[in-house]
């Protein structure tokens, strides 16, 4: 059995993320390269939408991982505030700036594909309007934590934003039962069969796969610049190679 909570510390976890990054990227560039494949290429045309649908490849994934991105830095902001553990206020603040990412990409794309679908850019629309606030709930974590100087002070600050803020990501999944809305139904559900072909479906979730593993590369590559940030007078930083070679 290996004993996750020695990872637990910056000192251990930097190098397990070292070696962890190489994998994800290639991860991301193997799925990327074969879901835009699947999406552009081998997915009929739609019905109703034509060519245009072909946007939710892009669009679908990107909104579920801006919503699972925040559930997870409310995740590490419990722990951080349970156990007042420094990796966790590090992942958090490692976070926000992808999910942000994803969450104006979602807005982006959607306002692409709403335009020839809907006829306008933009209308608040109860799912579009719960996705534009998790976006600036995303830039309110990063200016709250950027504001306070001292980084244990900051982690509780943003922990406690995280937290307050993740109401908001059931509201967007379900605002489109709670409320008449124009944003259509979800075509991927737990409960049901997918009412899309099973092409489309699959570039759908390896997309997402793709997403998933390029944010925890990405987050893993700047969990570790955080660290070494906050860590510099620490013996274990100090003894790191590629610290002393540039020191």
């Amino acid at each position: 059995m290996i004993n996750w909570f020695k990872y637990s510390a910056p000192s251990t976890f930097y190098p397990l993320a070292g070696k962890l990054i190489p994998v994800f990227w290639t991860l991301t560039a193997i799925l990327g390269v074969v879901g835009l494949y699947i999406s552009f290429f081998v997915a009929p045309t739609d019905a109703q939408q034509g060519e245009g649908y072909r946007i939710i490849f892009i669009h679908v994934p990107a909104s579920w991982m801006s919503m699972f991105i925040y559930c997870v830095m409310a995740f590490w902001s419990l722990l951080g505030l349970t156990f007042n553990t420094r990796l966790s206020g590090m992942m958090t603040s490692a976070l926000a700036p992808t999910g942000a990412l994803f969450a104006f990409l979602s807005l982006w794309t959607g306002a692409l594909w709403g335009k020839p679908m809907w006829g306008a850019w933009w209308v608040w629309d109860a799912r579009l309007t719960s996705e534009l606030i998790l976006f600036f709930l995303y830039l309110g974590y990063m200016a709250l934590h950027a504001a306070i100087d001292d980084p244990r002070r900051a982690d509780r600050a943003g922990a406690l934003l995280s937290l307050v803020g993740v109401v908001n990501v059931p509201i967007i999944y379900f605002s489109v039962k709670w409320w008449n809305t124009l944003h259509q139904g979800a075509s991927v559900s737990l409960t049901k069969s997918p009412s899309m072909a099973s092409t489309m479906l699959w570039g759908m979730l390896i997309m997402a796969l793709a997403f998933w593993a390029y944010t925890l590369a990405v987050a893993l590559m700047r969990a570790r610049t955080i660290m070494l940030e906050r860590e510099a007078n620490t013996e274990w930083v100090k003894h790191l190679p590629d610290v002393k070679e540039t020191a």
